[in-house]
C-alpha cells in the first residue's frame, strides 16, 4: 500500500470514529430528554436499559466542580451508574421532571486509535411539575472507547457546571406530556 494511500485509510477511519462518537454522544442527550422521544419506551426502566447500552463496563460518570461535585458525585461501573439513574428518574422524585431537552455545541472530538476524547457545551431547561423552571449549562469532557464488537462505548462522563439560572414560574406554557416524534407515521403520512 503506497503511503498516500495508507495516509488516507487513516484519515478516513478518524472521520468514520467522529461521526460515531457524534452519534453516540447525542444519542446519551436524546435519551436523557424529558419526555423520553424514543419510540415505545414508555418507562424509565426501559430508558436506563438503553441508556447504560452506551456504556463501557468499566465507564465513570462524575458531576466535578464547585457545583456538581456534592450533587452528582462520582458512579464507577454499570451498577453504579445504573444506580446514578434510577434515583435521577424515580418515580419518587418531588417535584416531578415534567421537560427537559439537551442542545449540544461548541464540539471538539479527538481519536487516537481506538480510544477518544470529545468535549461540548450544553444547555438544557428543565420544568417541573409544580411550574418551576430552571437552565442548566454544563461542559462536558467525556471519553469514548472501541469495544471487541467494533462499537464505541462512553468510557467517561464528566460533567462541570457552567451556570445554574432560574426561569420564570411558567416559562413553557405548551409541552408534550409524552414524544411522538419516533413513531410510526400514521394513515396519511403524518
Amino acid at each position: 500500500m503506497t503511503a498516500e494511500l495508507e495516509a488516507l485509510r487513516r484519515r478516513v477511519a478518524v472521520l468514520e470514529a467522529e461521526a460515531d462518537i457524534r452519534r453516540l454522544q447525542a444519542r446519551y442527550m436524546f435519551l436523557c430528554d424529558t419526555p423520553c422521544p424514543e419510540a415505545g419506551v414508555t418507562d424509565d426502566a426501559r430508558r436506563i436499559d438503553l441508556v447504560m447500552d452506551l456504556y463501557a463496563p468499566d465507564a465513570v460518570w462524575e458531576g466535578v466542580g464547585e457545583q456538581y461535585d456534592g450533587q452528582f458525585g462520582r458512579a464507577v461501573g454499570h451498577d453504579q451508574i445504573r444506580a446514578h439513574f434510577e434515583r435521577f428518574w424515580s418515580p419518587d422524585r418531588t417535584p416531578a421532571l415534567v421537560l427537559n431537552a439537551h442542545y449540544l455545541t461548541s464540539e471538539q472530538i479527538h481519536v487516537d486509535s481506538d480510544r477518544a476524547e470529545g468535549q461540548w457545551i450544553h444547555m438544557q431547561p428543565w420544568l417541573f411539575a409544580d411550574g418551576t423552571a430552571l437552565l442548566r449549562s454544563s461542559r462536558l469532557n467525556n471519553a469514548f472507547r472501541r469495544e471487541d464488537d467494533g462499537r464505541w462505548r462512553i468510557t467517561r462522563t464528566r460533567t462541570e457546571n457552567v451556570f445554574v439560572a432560574p426561569l420564570p414560574d411558567g416559562f413553557a406554557s405548551a409541552y408534550p406530556t409524552t414524544s411522538v416524534l419516533m413513531d410510526p407515521p400514521g394513515p396519511s403520512g403524518t
